[in-house]
């Protein structure tokens, strides 16, 4: 085997993390390429049937950790896709408010979530990266992270009934106001060359789909800042932390478009999530208090499902029996 991939990157052999990248490059081109080629809506039972692959995936890739890595890497590996994987399906309500604010059809929803988890597998490195590089360093920065989970979770609790103003965004104000915007959609294309009322002359203008795809790259931003943080809480092994978040992340898109179908229905999670990162946070700080490095990883994972479990399952009766009977405003 050449050195290079022998040769430690983040504390992790640089053939895992070609591996990794490797599987996650061959999913994308299957997913573009092979299964999605022309744009078209896709339905409730095709976007259940390729979340079902891609947490198939997800948790085969954790077996192999548990195998290669040990039994404690793997229930690391779990706990960390389990939580991802449940946080971003807060951020599925948000992307869902996007596209209606847009007026973005489902038949090129696809397009805009594809680019936008490109986005995602970039930015992640980079926060995860940097994320390692200030543990490494300086340990106490896990307790900021702890705090901040516990400030977030608090905050998030208090503002579950608040939905997402797209509208009212900085970003999405600053944009209009410096570039040229096109009033209608475009088809696929993000953006297009028309002219210029003001000059006459042919000029370059974005469309509501780009738009869109930029507002949900911001979410995800915002989303990372509570995500990146909690698995870190959870291991602080880089190659750990980035696979489960990027696993949870591919299928994210897929399971989106049953998600939005039915996000009446899960109001009550917020309320779940809210008390998972209080838990997340609270475990480094139980630690010390108890005296042990670190909460066991099968007490967090049962923890983390009991959680989980208990908001689905109140959400679902709720809506179901007609205690709630209408979305936040």
């Amino acid at each position: 085997m050449p050195e290079f991939l022998l040769a430690e990157f983040l504390g992790t052999p640089g053939w895992m993390w070609l591996g990794f990248m490797t599987i996650v490059a061959g999913l994308l081109v299957l997913d573009l390429g092979v299964l999605h080629r022309t744009q078209r809506e896709i339905g409730v039972k095709e976007s259940l049937a390729l979340s079902a692959g891609y947490v198939t995936l997800g948790l085969a890739f954790g077996g192999w950790v548990w195998w290669y890595m040990g039994a404690n890497s793997g229930l690391d590996y779990v706990t960390g896709f389990v939580v991802e994987k449940s946080l971003a399906m807060d951020n599925v309500f948000v992307i869902a408010m996007i596209f209606a604010y847009f007026g973005v059809p489902r038949a090129y929803q696809h397009r805009v979530l594809f680019w936008g988890v490109l986005g995602v597998i970039v930015l992640r490195a980079v926060m995860i990266g940097l994320g390692a590089a200030l543990i490494e360093r300086f340990e106490w920065v896990l307790y900021l992270f702890a705090g901040f989970l516990i400030a977030t979770g608090a905050k998030m609790w208090v503002t579950a009934d608040k939905a997402y103003d797209v509208g009212s965004s900085p970003v999405l104000r600053w944009m209009k106001r410096r570039f040229a915007v096109t009033d209608e959609l475009h088809g696929e294309r993000f953006w297009v060359r028309r002219t210029d009322p003001k000059t006459g002359r042919p000029t370059w203008a974005m469309t509501p789909l780009f738009l869109a795809l930029v507002m949900i790259e911001v979410a995800d931003v915002v989303f990372a800042v509570d995500s990146v943080p909690a698995i870190f809480a959870i291991t602080t092994d880089p190659f750990i932390v980035y696979t489960s978040n990027i696993f949870a992340i591919l299928g994210l898109r897929a399971l989106y478009f049953a998600l939005a179908a039915m996000v009446d229905r899960f109001h009550h999670l917020k309320y779940a999530l809210a008390a998972l990162l209080v838990f997340i946070g609270s475990k480094i700080f139980v630690a010390d208090l108890i005296g042990i490095d670190k909460v066991p990883a099968t007490v967090s994972l049962s923890v983390t499902f009991a959680i989980l479990a208990a908001g689905v399952a109140y959400s679902l009766w709720t809506t179901k029996t007609g205690v709630r009977s209408s979305a936040p405003q």
